[in-house]
């Protein structure tokens, strides 16, 4: 991890410019989701907790839910000179954090926060290029604003690097 690394809270976002670089921890049922532009060198990373923001009456922290967290990283990205065209995207988390039956949706947070994610970057035509998601253990993440690294931590199982 870098001296200076920008640490992106849960139910949070945070953009960064080259040489800067972006972390989340402990993402379970929680997606991180790294946006960047390889032209200008910006990073975003939000790390959100919920699919849907309609769903949900308290929903002023616009971070916490996939459709309105990864409206705002785009938004976030385009005031320092990024452009939705040149985005690329990479994911992790949205683990199933605990064994019981996932036939009810509302216990499904995991794979609904993915799918949530990947409906979103469709709709905004940004491809994803990477995404490490599901099984039952929580991560790390990294984005390196200088060549858009993703670096994905999870304890016992080592680092990899996308």
């Amino acid at each position: 991890m870098l001296a200076g690394m920008i640490v992106v809270g849960m139910a949070d976002l945070k953009v960064a410019k080259t040489p800067g670089a972006l972390t989340t921890l402990g993402l379970g049922s929680c997606v991180g989701v790294a946006l960047y532009d390889a032209k200008v060198k910006v990073g975003g990373l939000a790390h959100f907790m919920l699919p849907d923001s309609k769903q949900i009456q308290n929903n002023s922290n616009i971070a916490k839910f996939a459709d309105t967290a990864i409206e705002q990283l785009i938004k976030d990205m385009e005031r320092l000179g990024a452009t939705r065209f040149n985005m690329k995207a990479k994911i992790a988390g949205g683990a199933q954090m605990f064994a019981f039956n996932a036939t009810n949706d509302n216990l499904r947070i995991g794979d609904r926060n993915v799918e949530a994610t990947l409906r979103l970057l469709k709709q905004y035509n940004i491809p994803l290029l990477a995404r490490e998601t599901g099984e039952n253990f929580g991560r790390t993440v990294e984005l390196y604003a200088d060549d858009g690294r993703f670096v994905i931590k999870a304890v016992g199982r080592g680092t990899k690097t996308v």
